[in-house]
């Protein structure tokens, strides 16, 4: 692949940069490329020198996708592109980021390889909306980016909504709102435009109980009977064990709750959830979801904030969900 790709430069200056949606540097790729290897060597500094390349994201974007060329894509991962990114937030309930994401080009490998300081400089500072995109990732690739996973709206054979967790996590913001309005909150579905609610957020964050729920759709405080009546039927939604597992993880010593507004900011060199970096994340420049976490001691993954959840050990699509990374 490296020797066909080397004798592709003209293939490489202009249709394939065309193709990422990196067409913009065409004219300086004709000047600067000569030879195919010069790009898949190239440094970040290099980009930004010859190509006027100074937006980090773009030169990100770039190397990932010569990285790909190089040893060969995962079929599924390489067809999500970046305008069926823009998309997914719809999805996922975060419209309102589309703008920033389509301008930095963000595709499917880039989620796959996004950071928290990515996320920052693409304007999301809501720490909520980090766990949303956090596990709307996580959820992709339990389905190895299979780009039709996500379900929009309620299927014809659809049974009874009850302890169907594993269904639930491929929910979009929409269908959820559906949802909603089945149980008599049409109310206030309208609420969750904007919230980055969905399917894998309610399953997969263990934080994602009840009371954040109704903070979420502005359910007043005083509306003790509105607010138990959600708690029940999304109890019911996801079933037992997984609340069981929410439950368990509130008692954990470390633990602090989501909430609708908290903010994310740097600090240093602290995690933007408030812990210190380690050193391997230092150098992996903290994934948003970690690509890989290996299972501790008695087969538990440890979460965010110190909690833990089963940690599954097939390597492939999950069978019975589980709460990770």
């Amino acid at each position: 692949m490296f020797l066909l790709f080397t004798g592709m430069v003209n293939y490489l200056k202009e249709i394939y940069l065309n193709e990422i949606g990196l067409d913009m540097y065409v004219t300086e790729a004709r000047r600067w490329v000569k030879i195919g290897d010069q790009l898949l060597k190239a440094t970040h500094h290099d980009l930004e020198k010859e190509l006027g390349m100074k937006n980090y994201l773009h030169r990100k974007k770039l190397q990932l996708a010569l990285e790909a060329v190089n040893v060969g894509p995962k079929e599924r991962i390489s067809v999500l592109s970046f305008n069926w990114v823009t998309r997914w937030l719809d999805d996922i309930g975060i419209p309102q980021y589309k703008d920033s994401f389509y301008d930095a080009r963000i595709d499917g490998l880039m989620l796959h390889y996004m950071t928290v300081d990515d996320l920052l400089s693409l304007k999301v500072t809501n720490e909520l909306h980090h766990i949303s995109i956090k596990r709307a990732i996580q959820a992709l690739r339990h389905h190895n980016f299979d780009p039709q996973c996500l379900k929009r709206r309620p299927s014809a054979d659809e049974g009874n909504l009850q302890n169907i967790a594993n269904e639930v996590m491929l929910w979009s913001n929409h269908r959820v709102m559906e949802w909603l309005r089945t149980i008599d909150l049409s109310e206030y579905a309208p609420n969750l435009r904007g919230s980055g609610v969905h399917g894998a957020l309610m399953v997969l964050e263990p934080r994602f109980n009840a009371e954040l729920f109704s903070q979420v759709l502005s359910i007043p405080a005083n509306k003790s009977l509105l607010r138990r009546h959600l708690s029940t039927h999304f109890v019911s939604l996801i079933g037992n064990d997984q609340q069981h597992k929410k439950r368990e993880f509130e008692t954990s010593p470390d633990y602090q709750p989501l909430f609708p507004n908290t903010k994310v900011k740097r600090r240093n060199n602290f995690l933007l959830f408030g812990h210190k970096r380690s050193k391997s994340e230092s150098q992996t420049d903290s994934y948003i979801c970690p690509i890989e976490t290996p299972p501790s001691q008695n087969g538990k993954d440890t979460l965010v904030n110190g909690g833990t959840a089963n940690y599954p050990q097939n390597n492939g699509c999950i069978k019975e969900v589980s709460m990770l990374c």
